[in-house]
């Protein structure tokens, strides 16, 4: 009977699986799919919604070689098969081959892009495969075809094709070098144009790139008008931070719109098309009593909006595919508290800065390269991330602006959160926002010293 395990091939991703049959006088009985088992073994988890057969009157008949915008897994029914699977994705592996004879102890899990042909090697066979996509007409026209007589990958069929069964519409595909690849699945990126979405373009110049008011993610008809067909990763990169705003009316309305309406919408987007699904929240989550933040501390939001990116975090979190990244004082393109110091220093001015509130600064080019890595192939999950480097105050960061910049760290002085807020309506802030990287750095990703970006930062555009 054997049992059941599920085995690499050359292809990357392309996966055979041995189905134990389990028999007797009146015949067999197998386990096709069986979710938990296979995933544990190493199968994705790839959430099928499509169950196809396709019945082959005759020893000789043959299908292929297409390779579809969906990952499948493939059995028999009844009857035996010759199969074979060419890589048609862009890479090193392009035009890569595979085959197997195989009948209904057999399974092949085949990834999107890697095109499926098989020869019925007996009358009778019925072949079945899983798909998590729904077919259309419109998913046809994203099919990658190949020539199943293709000198270059050169298939030995076991019944020369001269003496097979193909439809004309086989015959007519391409041959390999004529075969365009096709293209992965690509990244959509929601607030593009702010300092985050504008470092993540860099890193990503082929994702798609969108933004309010043209996409608006409050409207669930604006959503659905977006062709998520092709779309493999959904990074959210938008978000209301205007944290005194939020406890006014108006600013409070807003904060709940973008930051939990509108995410709770992405994520039902999310969900309905698989998508892995990228957020990022903030160390606001927390009351700023622990000195140091890890992942698993419990919520415990102070204002406006850390209720509202708290609330995001839980609605996130349902989805099976997200990466939560949590981060603090953010810096990158555009108007930030570095900028401002700056600005401050070379027109002569010293400033009060709070010195009681403590953490550590987060620079977009490092966030974004985080975000990259752990879409990389990362465990789901919820990570902090901020550049490396001791805790400081906002007071000691605006020192240090000041002697880069060529003036004296004197002439910033210290003032309390309570100083800084008197006569203001402010929001209220957590005491210590240092957040706990340790989870980040054994996926393989260390951040950059924050001291050295924000040299760096500094020297890279200087103030005017």
């Amino acid at each position: 009977m054997g049992e059941l395990t599920v085995t690499p091939t050359g292809i990357p991703g392309l996966l055979i699986l041995d189905l134990p049959l389990h028999g007797d006088a009146r015949g067999w009985f197998k386990e096709n799919w069986q979710r938990a088992k296979m995933v544990a073994l190493g199968l994705p988890d790839f959430e099928p919604v499509q169950n196809n057969m396709s019945f082959n009157d005759a020893a000789g008949v043959t299908r292929g070689f297409h390779a579809e915008p969906w990952d499948k897994l493939v059995s028999l029914a009844t009857g035996r098969i010759f199969g074979a699977w060419v890589d048609l994705r862009p890479g090193e592996g392009f035009g890569r081959v595979v085959t197997l004879d195989m009948g209904p102890g057999k399974a092949v899990y085949v990834p999107r892009g890697v095109a499926n042909s098989y020869q019925a090697l007996e009358p009778n066979t019925a072949y079945s495969y899983l798909v998590n996509q729904h077919w259309s007409p419109g998913a046809r026209a994203s099919y990658t075809y190949l020539n199943l007589a293709d000198e270059t990958v050169n298939v030995a069929w076991p019944i020369p094709l001269a003496q097979a069964e193909v439809s004309d519409a086989d015959k007519a595909h391409p041959r390999l070098a004529d075969v365009v690849p096709m293209a992965p699945r690509t990244t959509v990126i929601v607030g593009a144009n702010g300092q985050l979405g504008r470092a993540l373009k860099a890193l990503l110049p082929d994702a798609i790139g969108v933004d309010l008011p043209d996409f608006d993610l409050t409207s669930d008809a604006c959503l659905d008008a977006f062709d998520w067909s092709g779309v493999g990763t959904l990074i959210n990169a938008s978000a209301m931070t205007a944290v005194d705003v939020a406890e006014t009316p108006e600013g409070r309305l807003a904060a709940w719109r973008i930051n939990v309406t509108g995410l709770a919408k992405l994520v039902r987007v999310a969900r309905a098309n698989r998508l892995t699904f990228v957020h990022v929240s903030t160390d606001y989550v927390f009351d700023g009593t622990a000195e140091i933040h890890t992942e698993d501390e419990e919520l415990a939001p102070l204002g406006v909006y850390g209720q509202t990116k708290a609330a995001g975090d839980i609605l996130v979190q349902t989805l099976p595919r997200h990466y939560l990244l949590r981060t603090s004082w953010v810096i990158g393109e555009g108007k930030n508290f570095v900028r401002t110091m700056a600005e401050l220093a070379t027109k002569g001015i010293s400033p009060t800065v709070v010195g009681d509130q403590y953490g550590r600064l987060t620079f977009t080019r490092d966030l974004a390269a985080a975000i990259v890595h752990l879409v990389g192939g990362a465990p789901y999950g919820i990570y902090n991330m901020t550049n490396e480097g001791d805790t400081r105050s906002w007071a000691d960061y605006a020192k240090r602006v000041f002697e880069l910049c060529g003036r004296s760290s004197d002439d910033v002085t210290p003032i309390t959160t309570a100083e800084y807020a008197a006569g203001k309506l402010t929001s209220p802030r957590p005491t210590y926002s240092t957040l706990d990287l340790a989870k980040l750095e054994a996926t393989g990703f260390v951040p950059a010293d924050a001291d050295a970006r924000l040299a760096e930062y500094i020297l890279a555009a200087p103030p005017a």
